[in-house]
């Protein structure tokens, strides 16, 4: 399995988001040049979590994005989903079942021993994934990173 890059961009946008002061928010294009990626596609993807109720869009001059929930209610697994969506990473299509060397239905009653264990290890991402709240990654920022973070995403 292979995440878009733009997954890496949205979890450190939504991190860095966690880390600015109570309601400030910082605008698709600050984030974007933060972390030097393309600011339109980045909005796009931001947008995205609007929609999926990570993030909040406030409008004016002042606007910007800011997380739609605390730090401590909000998963990786939300955010990876909002942008990634939710389809199962593994589509079993009955191999066993087709071709010279295809076995009978009768022997394939049970689900494939291959596709149970991909389905069982992408629950397994999952799970990681929904263990984790963006909070805990901000708690585990390097001391002063907080600090920068607020300092660079500042409105002046």
């Amino acid at each position: 399995m292979k995440l878009p890059e733009s997954t890496e961009w949205v979890l450190h946008a939504v991190a860095s988001l966690a880390q600015l002061e109570d309601r400030a928010t910082a605008s698709a294009a600050q984030l974007a040049e933060h972390f030097d990626v393309p600011a339109a596609y980045l909005a796009k993807q931001l947008q995205t979590l609007v929609r999926a109720g990570v993030l909040h869009a406030a409008t004016g001059p002042r606007g910007g994005f800011r997380l739609a929930r605390p730090p401590g209610e909000i998963t990786m697994l939300d955010v990876v989903e909002a942008v990634d969506g939710r389809t199962s990473f593994y589509q079993c299509n009955e191999l066993r079942q087709r071709g010279r060397g295809g076995s009978p239905p009768e022997q394939c009653r049970k689900t494939c021993g291959i596709a149970a264990r991909m389905y069982a290890a992408e629950a397994a991402y999952r799970d990681s994934l929904a263990a984790v709240i963006v909070a805990d990654i901000v708690a585990g920022l390097p001391r002063g990173v907080p600090q920068r973070t607020r300092r660079l995403l500042a409105r002046g």
